[in-house]
């Protein structure tokens, strides 16, 4: 456990020497990726140690499905799911973070030994979220929002994508700032998927630099196995291939995203993702050495 307190900053946010891995454990049944196939709380527990092992730097574990059209479960079921597989993965010492829209299952999670909570809504979907995290005092991913799984995806209009996704997160961050967390303690996410199309995507991860400059705070990068990916692979009149068949261009934006200063990136296949992260920091550092 000493190594696991090493990683953590003075305001309580895990930091590396390079782009940081988030494994994926959904325990959920409907999950978009892997169908339900870490749904009891044993096979997500074995799931995120197995991430562990294959390279995963924190270890994300959600109970509710954010696919586009997907429905939200109720709260005591999102607790049943969640709060037993985070208490047994930090019980293991794994560094874990908790992905959640609910305050009552973050708190819970976070009494159960979770070091970072990630809500995809920003603190929007529940007012009592950004009190709760403040409170806390745990590191809070904001990620880009603009409604709820059913109907998000007619949310997707933009005229400049990363300008305007740019101003909403910079006023999300204001607000959540504003709610009392400190804003050494915030993440930002560009919510790839979220209320985006495969072309808002693309714009997005061609303008990381420009996203985390500008807002100047660690970014996450959750691209794995998304519709832009599949999108991307079928070319113009291919069908998409399945989710799981995205791993190698999943790694491919992992690059990317390293190579642009991302704080982590959110995976479900880890291994590819590990081993695109160490390249590419350790040819930032030949690239330093040659500079000197």
């Amino acid at each position: 456990m000493s190594s696991l307190r090493g990683r953590i900053g003075p305001v309580g946010l895990p930091q590396w020497d390079r782009c940081a891995v988030m494994g994926v454990v959904n325990v959920t049944p409907d999950s978009f990726s892997d169908g339900g196939r870490w749904f009891d709380t044993t096979a997500a527990v074995k799931r995120g140690l197995d991430l562990a092992a294959a390279g995963a730097d924190l270890v994300d574990v959600g109970g509710e499905s954010t696919r586009p059209g997907a429905v939200r479960v109720d709260e005591q079921e999102e607790l049943r799911r969640v709060v037993p597989v985070v208490r047994q993965l930090t019980a293991e010492g794994l560094l874990v973070s908790v992905d959640t829209m609910r305050a009552s299952v973050a708190s819970a999670a976070v009494e159960a030994g979770a070091v970072l909570v990630n809500d995809v809504s920003g603190g929007l979907a529940d007012p009592a979220m950004v009190p709760m995290v403040a409170a806390a005092e745990v590191p809070f991913v904001v990620m880009h929002w603009r409604g709820f799984s059913e109907d998000m995806n007619a949310r997707a209009v933009y005229r400049d994508v990363a300008g305007e996704v740019l101003a909403e997160l910079r006023q999300r961050m204001e607000a959540v700032v504003a709610g009392g967390v400190h804003p050494d303690r915030i993440v930002v996410d560009p919510g790839l998927g979220f209320a985006k199309n495969a072309e808002h995507d693309l714009a997005l991860v061609a303008r990381l630099d420009r996203l985390r400059r500008e807002l100047g705070r660690p970014m996450l990068v959750a691209a794995s196995r998304k519709r832009f990916l599949g999108r991307v692979l079928a070319g113009p009149e291919g069908s998409p291939p399945p989710a799981r068949e995205r791993d190698a261009a999943t790694a491919a934006v992992t690059a990317l995203a390293a190579r642009e200063g991302a704080w982590a990136v959110r995976v479900h296949e880890v291994r590819a993702s590990a081993d695109a992260v160490r390249v590419v920091r350790a040819v930032a550092a030949a690239a330093g050495e040659e500079a000197e």
